[in-house]
């Protein structure tokens, strides 16, 4: 596994996306993106857990930070089906 802040990643971009080994993508020190170059089938189940929860835990403290319940995540999503369905 490689990882690379987004100033490389955006330099570098053709010959990270040829790697044959999974990459995380750092901003400021958070994972702000992963890619997976093989068929998600073929990675080990432990490390498909480390990332969930990895990515639950950071998406619970961004949440926090902004104030944002699930309540009204949900809410959201719900009007927006809504909306999406009226079209």
């Amino acid at each position: 596994m490689k990882l690379l802040s987004v100033k490389e990643f955006r330099d570098s971009a053709t010959k990270a996306l040829k790697s044959k080994e999974p990459l995380i993508i750092m901003r400021r020190g958070e994972v702000a993106g992963i890619f997976f170059p093989t068929p998600l089938e073929s990675i080990p189940f432990e490390f498909k857990k480390d990332i969930f929860v990895a990515l639950t835990e950071s998406i619970k403290k961004n949440l926090r930070s902004k104030g944002i319940t699930e309540e009204e995540i949900l809410e959201d999503f719900e009007k927006h089906r809504k909306a999406r369905r009226r079209r």
